[in-house]
């Protein structure tokens, strides 16, 4: 059985069992909104499913339910946020924040977060970027799912990346990839409902391809183009340093696993890049450009413009709300 609810009752839903098990305010809040943002968007696997892995993490102290996100360092045109280990989202929204400002004024700005949690769908952070006519860049790592290059062990996360390109009048272009060659959380959801997986999405703890999502978290994701191309692996190499070294925080196979409640504190990063377009070629020739671009991809029927699939559904959520199971509803209700 399934229930109808609007999406400011699913906040107050989520936020509320998140402080339930210690999280601040402000953290509930802003993790709520993004995983009911999230859900509407129907990204079940970024969506209301997190509630009892952030849950889990909060009650076996994975999460510093008291964090309150701070810039540690600033220098120009660059910043570095410390989430002080606690939920990532609202440390990403202050980074935006303040990377909006440093592009505005220097023209593009990088602005990162250090000590951080599972980033969640990325390019959401960078909706605010867009709206203030800036163009964004995202990066986050996770703990470790996939193999380097030539490799066998994971050493690397799915490590997404993500990126928003205003339009003068129409939605943004949004592009968000994991770097795997599906998001892990997939693999979540399908053991949930029991399902198998397509081979060439995963390996087991063997190293063999498997259609079992269960033992594929227990062994490794494989990355894009795996089969026949070491690019995936290179671009989640380039993804984990811009995450990791420069701004310190933990490489993902120093990050015990989302996937279970007991493990360390993972404080991974994420990191934004905002360009201002009217310091380049100017923003009215920007906007131009980019419709000289969109009309030439739709000439072909088959093209759909990324992000607008899932804007569809969120309009249609915010106007009817959302579809959640009857044993998600009593789960979010209940003590986690």
């Amino acid at each position: 059985m399934t229930t109808m609810i609007t999406m400011d009752e699913a906040e107050a839903l989520v936020a509320a069992a998140l402080k339930r098990v210690g999280a601040g305010a402000a953290m509930a809040r802003a993790t709520a909104q993004a995983l009911v943002l999230a859900e509407a968007q129907g990204l079940a696997s970024h969506g209301l499913s997190r509630v009892s892995q952030y849950a889990g993490h909060l009650r076996h102290g994975r999460v510093n339910g008291a964090a309150v996100p701070t810039v540690i360092k600033s220098k120009g045109a660059a910043a570095l946020v410390d989430a002080q280990e606690g939920l990532a989202f609202a440390a990403c929204d202050l980074a935006i924040l303040e990377a909006i400002a440093r592009a505005r004024e220097f023209g593009i700005s990088i602005v990162a977060v250090t000590n951080s949690h599972h980033a969640g769908v990325l390019v959401d952070h960078l909706r605010a970027v867009a709206g203030a006519g800036l163009v964004g860049l995202g990066f986050a790592n996770a703990p470790s799912a996939m193999p380097a290059a030539g490799g066998k062990h994971p050493i690397f996360g799915t490590n997404p990346i993500a990126a928003i390109f205003p339009r003068r009048s129409e939605l943004p272009l949004m592009i968000d990839l994991s770097l795997s060659e599906v998001a892990r959380g997939k693999l979540m959801v399908a053991a949930k409902e029991g399902k198998e997986i397509p081979l060439g999405w995963a390996l087991d703890a063997q190293g063999q391809p498997t259609t079992d999502p269960k033992a594929g978290m227990d062994g490794s994701m494989l990355p894009v183009g795996a089969a026949t191309s070491p690019k995936g692996a290179m671009l989640a190499l380039v993804v984990e340093l811009l995450v990791t070294a420069l701004i310190g925080a933990n490489f993902g196979f120093e990050a015990s696993s989302f996937f279970v409640d007991e493990g360390n504190r993972p404080r991974l990063g994420q990191t934004f890049i905002v360009i201002d377009p009217g310091a380049l070629a100017g923003r009215e020739g920007f906007l131009d450009r980019v419709e000289v671009l969109v009309r030439e991809m739709l000439i072909d029927d088959g093209v759909r413009l990324p992000g607008v699939r899932r804007e569809a559904l969120l309009i249609a959520a915010r106007a009817n709300g959302i579809l959640i199971s009857d044993a998600m509803l009593a789960s979010l209700q209940a003590p986690l």
